[in-house]
């Protein structure tokens, strides 16, 4: 987003506050000037330039009243349909499994799992849960700039678990939202992705930070409390990609986003009590950044801070996979719509992608169905095959699918020398039997900040993930969702 007169002087306004407010005299001249990148060869300053400070300090002086109306919208559009993927992501196998530990060990407060229907369990608990549901069946909304961070399984499950705790409102969540997505995302920026490269998994490094200052923000710390916050979160990033090279153990995957949101509910009930973390948790010679690695920039941290909202870099799913699936299937569907082909037409099919992609996802004969949504072969031969926006379509019997799995066999991945890996541009080339070839190149799915999902998609969507519960109570769940800032109290968020 391209920052207006009036936002450049409110963030030159709001970085001199920040200064202040963080105590550093010699912070304000790196903030209000032109901050060069530093990078992962370039010595560790002693102290840094207290960006961890003046995050906290932004987080901990948000107000609703800040927040222009389609920020407030994607926030509650985010909100929406991160319930819906909570709800269906109950049913499945593995969600019961960390559901029942949750009310092992949590049950008893006044936070709900939802897709649960049973009695609350302590904010802790219904935030490991919630977590972990939002991001069981790769639903979930994530950014694009990608920053590696999924906002609706980390931000939304540790706000509503201590809203509900707390008797918080509907303007109390939206507003710690954003001021958790701003935190989150910037620190995502800063890795380059390199956390991954690395062989961490991205949500489960960044997810701590952005619950704990969402939560933070709603018990209304000072810049001292969040940047405490912040700094105990940092101990409790994490989630490793082994799954990924092992093709097993792809649970783990869902377990990460729980993790992180139940941690910044930690980090953030530690900091109200008094405890402390490092101030320079991110900057830092041994913080984040330089630990979790091979790369950084640290002008991220603070770039646009104040002044653009990177909320609105939000995207929702529209098929039920991987992020990095969205524009091949996208692309194979709207030649599939434009030459009328079918599956049993097709030849081969290329894909050209990025080289993390062509690496990681590509897995033509996965395992299991929690790996299929993971493998860009899969999901595109799925979608010929089965309506890919329903997560049911990847149920067990498309695994061990006979059609599927030999029109995978026949989707090849060619990397793109050259492009940067948070670039997701696909193109595919489908050869038909009778010859013909046929290309579509899809760099913005429908989802995608640029496209957003309009009312009435949001609502299908909503509604064809909760089809198992009674069709009119989600369709009043959904309005009252999309009216959020009117809700007093969130009590009433349980199914």
């Amino acid at each position: 987003m391209t920052e207006t007169n009036a936002q450049k002087m409110q963030r030159r306004t709001f970085l001199k506050q920040m200064a202040a407010v963080a105590g550093s005299g010699p912070l304000a001249p790196a903030l209000v000037g032109a901050a060069s990148a530093q990078t992962a060869p370039a010595a560790a300053p002693r102290g840094g330039n207290y960006e961890t400070k003046t995050l906290a300090a932004y987080a901990a002086t948000l107000r609703y009243e800040d927040l222009p109306p389609s920020v407030v919208q994607r926030a509650k559009d985010c909100i929406t349909d991160g319930i819906a993927t909570v709800v269906f992501g109950a049913e499945l196998p593995w969600s019961k499994m960390i559901i029942a530990h949750a009310r092992r060990y949590g049950s008893g407060g006044k936070s709900f799992i939802l897709g649960d229907g049973a009695a609350p369990a302590h904010a802790p608990a219904a935030a490991l849960a919630n977590g972990a549901l939002a991001h069981a069946f790769e639903l979930d909304s994530g950014s694009m700039p990608e920053s590696g961070a999924h906002p609706a399984a980390t931000l939304l499950t540790a706000g509503l678990a201590v809203s509900q705790e707390h008797g918080y409102g509907g303007r109390d969540l939206l507003t710690a939202f954003v001021a958790g997505a701003e935190v989150m995302f910037r620190i995502g920026h800063a890795t380059k992705h390199t956390n991954e490269i690395r062989g961490f998994h991205a949500p489960g490094t960044t997810g701590p930070f952005g619950a704990a200052v969402a939560v933070g923000r709603l018990r209304e710390f000072d810049a001292e409390k969040m940047t405490n916050a912040l700094g105990i979160a940092g101990s409790c990033a994490g989630g490793l990609l082994e799954f990924v090279n092992s093709g097993d153990g792809a649970m783990v995957k869902r377990l990460h986003l729980g993790r992180a949101a139940e941690s910044g509910v930690l980090a953030a009930s530690l900091a109200a009590e008094g405890f402390t973390g490092p101030s320079t948790v991110l900057e830092g010679e041994f913080g984040f950044l330089r630990v979790f690695c091979n790369d950084w920039d640290l002008a991220e941290l603070t770039r646009g801070l104040g002044g653009t909202y990177f909320t609105m870099d939000i995207f929702l799913k529209h098929y039920a996979c991987h992020g990095t699936a969205q524009n091949p299937v996208e692309a194979i569907q709207d030649l599939r719509t434009e030459h009328q082909f079918s599956a049993a037409d097709v030849a081969s099919i290329v894909i050209a992608c990025n080289e993390r992609v062509a690496k990681r996802n590509n897995i033509p004969a996965p395992a299991e169905r929690m790996m299929a949504q993971y493998s860009v072969p899969f999901s595109v031969a799925l979608s010929l095959f089965r309506d890919a926006r329903d997560p049911r379509s990847f149920d067990d019997s498309a695994v061990h699918n006979r059609d599927i799995l030999d029109l995978a066999s026949r989707t090849r991945l060619n990397a793109i020398a050259g492009p940067d890996n948070r670039d997701q541009s696909a193109t595919v080339t489908v050869r038909l039997k009778d010859g013909r070839e046929l290309s579509r190149k899809v760099s913005t799915y429908k989802g995608m900040p640029e496209r957003p999902l309009d009312r009435a998609e949001l609502k299908e969507k909503f509604l064809l993930l909760t089809r198992h519960l009674d069709r009119g109570k989600m369709g009043a769940m959904f309005d009252r969702l999309q009216r959020l800032e009117d809700e007093k109290s969130l009590d009433w968020l349980s199914v």
